[in-house]
């Protein structure tokens, strides 16, 4: 619940009353973001209208991902496929092959199978309600879509509005169940006219002004409404609940290495679940008491494998991961297990290869090159039939001479002078 009065609440409790510093208005926020909105490669520019495509090919890739990570993938989702008709008409491979790297893979599935929805439609829906409708399309998104693409006065809370909004209202209940509380309070603020510049203003001042530590208060344009800031308790909020740290699995990786041509064994991971369609060399199942001494059991082939040293580790969003590697060569011309691959090197940036599998490639091939390198040169062979000639006797050092106690020739042939005779 809010410590400030709620509008809606027809009488309410004098002392929240009295701790409320008064009721945010829409207007000071939007003077603050005509200022100082952010340029960025999805938005619209002032006067431009926004482009539904732009619009939800940005939201969809910065669920859980950072600005600096987005913008390469966005360029290159426009290069590559223009217009949602292009999404749509893509290969499943080649859209998962374009995500590879951004992590939560299930976004790209949804993203194309959302893709294929709206072409069948003709058009982006204009309402929360059609949007919702949509693969992929949660609560947010479709908010964010309504109020920014078709400027309908909808609620956008990502965690920006929501620490925007917890901090404004000091609200204590605990993430995630204030959602709907903030969602409401959000709603409650969107202005008629500019609804989707007030969903971006309210993210704008999130991500540069309330940030998580430290924020810069006294250049909020909502500095005197804020509870937060009025009781000093700002970097306190929102309340969450600590997240457990998950159980550590395990497992194994192997590595496939043909002769010839260098070509890397790769397989597909099934559709659904963790990774679903993505790439990967083959590995075993990770649990958390899997044991790498047994890990052959789980090879793909049978070659001459080798334990490489060191493990790769990777952290999921509910657990972390430790990979022991296995590597093994195969003859040239080798054919690939059922349902497996060889992919030439130069080909690898091709596949959808996620994060983890990456760092899988590159232990094996980087272990691999170093032990190449660090061969040590062949010894030269002993001859132990001819006797190898004595050493000479080592050199005796010179001899002190000792010290002359004698006086020299010189003070012997001196003649002392005689004494003086005292005359009487």
């Amino acid at each position: 619940m809010t410590r400030a009065a709620d509008k809606t609440s027809p009488m309410p409790a004098p002392a929240q009353k009295s701790r409320a510093p008064g009721r945010p208005n829409a207007s000071d926020l939007l003077v603050w973001y005509d200022r100082h909105r952010r340029v960025l490669p999805w938005r619209a520019l002032p006067g431009e209208r926004p482009d539904p495509y732009r619009v939800w090919l940005s939201e969809v890739m910065l669920q859980q991902t950072t600005i600096a990570a987005v913008k390469p993938y966005f360029s290159k989702f426009l290069e590559l496929f223009p217009d949602v008709a292009a999404l749509a008409a893509a290969a499943e491979e080649r859209v998962m092959s374009a995500w590879a790297g951004l992590g939560y893979y299930s976004r790209a599935r949804n993203l194309h199978a959302c893709a294929r929805a709206v072409a069948a439609l003709g058009a982006f829906p204009n309402t929360e309600e059609g949007l919702r409708k949509l693969p992929g399309i949660g609560a947010y998104t479709a908010g964010a879509i309504a109020a920014i693409a078709f400027d309908r006065p909808a609620a956008a809370v990502d965690g920006n509005v929501e620490r925007v909004m917890t901090r404004l209202f000091a609200i204590e209940t605990t993430l995630p169940a204030a959602r709907p509380e903030i969602r409401a309070l959000t709603l409650a603020l969107v202005p008629r006219d500019r609804p989707g510049d007030f969903a971006q203003a309210v993210m704008d001042l999130g991500a540069t002004i309330c940030t998580p530590k430290r924020p810069a208060c006294a250049l909020c344009p909502w500095m005197a409404p804020c509870v937060a800031r009025a009781e000093g308790l700002q970097e306190t909020f929102p309340r969450k609940i600590k997240k457990e740290k998950g159980v550590l699995r395990k497992g194994a990786a192997f590595v496939v290495v043909r002769a010839g041509d260098e070509a890397i064994l790769l397989r597909t991971r099934p559709p659904e679940g963790l990774l679903g369609s993505m790439a990967e060399p083959p590995t075993s199942a990770w649990t958390h008491d899997y044991d790498p001494a047994k890990g052959l059991l789980d090879a793909p082939l049978d070659a001459r494998w080798k334990r490489l040293p060191g493990i790769v580790k990777h952290v999921f969003t509910h657990f972390p991961l430790e990979l022991t590697v296995f590597s093994a060569r195969v003859a040239s011309g080798a054919g690939a297990p059922a349902g497996m691959r060889f992919t030439a090197r130069a080909g690898l940036d091709a596949e959808p290869l996620p994060g983890v599998m990456k760092k899988v490639l590159a232990h094996a091939l980087e272990v691999k090159a170093a032990s190449s390198v660090s061969e040590p040169k062949a010894e030269t062979p002993v001859d132990l039939a001819t006797p190898s000639e004595p050493e000479p006797p080592p050199r005796r050092a010179p001899i002190p001479k000792p010290p002359r106690t004698r006086p020299s020739d010189l003070a012997r042939i001196v003649k002392k002078p005689p004494k003086a005779t005292r005359k009487s």
